[in-house]
């Protein structure tokens, strides 16, 4: 026998299961915990007191900002999306485990 919140889990996640695994969706919800990842990186690259004086060198050479912002970009996006498709996953998970708690309750 289901809980009420568990029916309520299982109504919410029948509707809105297809939208929330869209790459759109996750991307948007997913990308501040990306940019936590990603800020701390830049803190720590710019601050220069953590760094040895020729990493700081090169850090700072001619290419090196736009590849770096380019992967620090790269980090935010996969991290949001990594972590919102894990989410993804551990709730459908769920659902099959009530799913299949509800058909043999029945």
């Amino acid at each position: 026998m289901l809980t009420e919140s568990e029916k309520q889990f299982l109504a919410y996640w029948e509707a809105n299961r297809l939208r929330e695994k869209r790459i759109n969706k996750q991307l948007l919800l997913g990308l501040p915990i990306g940019l936590l990842f990603a800020i701390p990186v830049l803190i720590l690259l710019f601050s220069g007191k953590f760094w040895y004086q020729r990493a700081n060198m090169e850090a700072n050479s001619q290419s090196s900002p736009i590849i770096l912002m380019i992967a620090i970009i790269c980090i935010a996006v996969f991290v949001a999306v990594f972590y919102k498709r894990h989410q993804w996953d551990q709730r459908e998970q769920h659902y099959l485990e009530l799913k299949a708690r509800e058909e043999k309750g029945e």
